[in-house]
């Protein structure tokens, strides 16, 4: 018997001097005139080499390398381009070590040391008390339809609620330590209507409540604070059967857009969508002119109305209705697609901080499959806000930011949105402050720090 056995014929490693290490490496041209030296730092473990931030008036389409490389090795190339896309500071490219037969690979990234706009969304610092287990119980009195307004200003959240506990303020700076200090607002006097509080706003210091008054003879009240512990102002009183036009019903929803002076307007859209009341507001508590105006199909009994900046433009919308870009008059100049952003986003605000413009929404759990978050888009590009919105509209329409309340489906989904920014010591802006709320969801505040380079 004969056994015969045979080797299979895998390849074998061949035993070379010709190595391929890049052992340190600089920039020679960088800078605006060409000159300037930049020294690399070599990861041989990752094959990943970095630099330190460079002059973005660099020409990076021919960069120039001084190597320290294994005997007898070379660059790939003399010189290497880094195309950098419109808003893009880092750009890797592969450059190889080559001596024949052998080559090595190695990361190289340059980066830009170029100014950063807008926040910095992957940092959000997050005071939930909201449905999500991710933070804190929800507000105690966001339970049974009884809290369905609320309001930010920055220093203060203010909580309009039937519950007993009573209408009242949070200070911000109790919420950042963790703290619930509720304010008493002073009551005295609050009554009449259909509830005696429904909605309210918190605006530059000053507290506004309104009733809900159904019925042309039922009063449409409007209460302001400055001190929760003083009796209020009731700035308006108004028998609606006064009003050629006025709807039936008022107080589901309430849009106050005063400037630091106290000047703009309030407005209230009626129930069955049939007109918009607007009032006068002068100096924070003299109310005028009321005036009917016109309304939008699909707006729904909690519509908004908010102003954009300081400018004669403002955003509208309900929960059956796309955003749109109207005057102080509701009169529509441009409206979004059903289907650019949820058909439920409600309370819209046009966002400024650090050179970046931004659409804030929460969305409304108005039918079953209805979830209730906060969207944040970037919405910087463009001149105007209506070609900011047409360039958002033909890109992919994605949030750079969403945070989820978990609100339950409810009839009476009232809910609101705010932002703040605060400065540093410069009076530049530093940090953005973005508040979302709804009826049974309870509120989040997620403050957000601006760009920064990371060396």
């Amino acid at each position: 018997m004969f056994f015969l056995s045979c080797e299979e014929d895998f390849p074998k490693n061949m035993e070379s001097d010709k190595y391929t290490v890049l052992k340190s490496i600089k920039i020679l041209n960088a800078g605006v005139e060409g000159n300037t030296v930049v020294e690399g730092t070599v990861d041989e473990v990752s094959k990943k080499v970095s630099f330190p931030r460079i002059d973005p008036e660099t020409d990076v389409s021919a960069i120039r390398f001084e190597v320290e490389l294994s005997d007898g090795a070379k660059l790939d190339r003399e010189t290497y381009s880094f195309n950098f896309a419109e808003g893009v500071d880092a750009n890797t490219i592969v450059v190889k070590v080559i001596n024949e037969p052998r080559f090595r690979e190695y990361f190289v990234e340059l980066r830009l040391n170029i100014p950063l706009f807008g926040a910095d969304f992957n940092k959000p610092q997050i005071i939930d008390h909201t449905n999500n287990e991710l933070g804190n119980p929800i507000y105690p009195v966001f339970t049974g339809s009884t809290t369905r307004g609320s309001g930010f200003d920055g220093q203060h959240v203010l909580i309009v609620t039937r519950n007993a506990m009573g209408s009242h303020l949070l200070d911000v700076k109790d919420l950042r330590n963790g703290e619930i200090n509720p304010i008493p607002l002073n009551l005295t006097g609050v009554t009449g209507g259909t509830f005696s509080v429904n909605l309210g706003a918190q605006v530059h210091g000053h507290t506004y409540i309104a009733n809900l008054s159904a019925g042309l003879v039922s009063p449409l009240k409007i209460y302001h604070w400055t001190d929760p512990s003083q009796e209020p102002q009731v700035i308006a009183n108004i028998n609606k059967a006064t009003i050629a036009g006025a709807g039936a019903r008022h107080g589901d929803n309430l849009s106050v857009n005063v400037d630091e002076n106290g000047n703009g307007h309030i407005y209230f859209g009626d129930n069955a969508v049939t007109q918009i009341l607007r009032l006068k507001v002068t100096n924070f508590t003299e109310i005028s002119e009321p005036t009917i105006l016109g309304t939008q199909k699909g707006l729904g009994g909690f519509m908004n109305i908010n102003r954009i900046g300081d400018s004669d433009q403002y955003l509208l919308t309900g929960h059956e209705a796309p955003i749109m870009v109207t005057n102080a008059d509701a009169e529509v100049v441009y409206k979004m697609d059903n289907t650019s952003i949820p058909i439920r986003a409600s309370d819209p605000r046009v966002v400024y901080f650090n050179g970046e413009r931004y659409l804030l929404t929460v969305t409304a759990a108005r039918g079953g499959s209805d979830p209730v978050v906060m969207y944040v888009y970037d919405i910087t590009r463009g001149g105007s806000i209506t070609e900011a919105l047409e360039i958002f509209e033909a890109g992919s329409k994605s949030p750079v930011f969403q945070y989820s309340l978990l609100g339950p489906v409810n009839a009476s989904p009232s809910t609101q949105t705010g932002w703040n920014v605060t400065k540093d010591e410069e009076g530049n802006d530093d940090k953005l402050v973005l508040y979302g709320a709804s009826n049974d969801a309870g509120f989040v505040m997620v403050e957000f720090p601006k760009k920064s380079l990371d060396d």
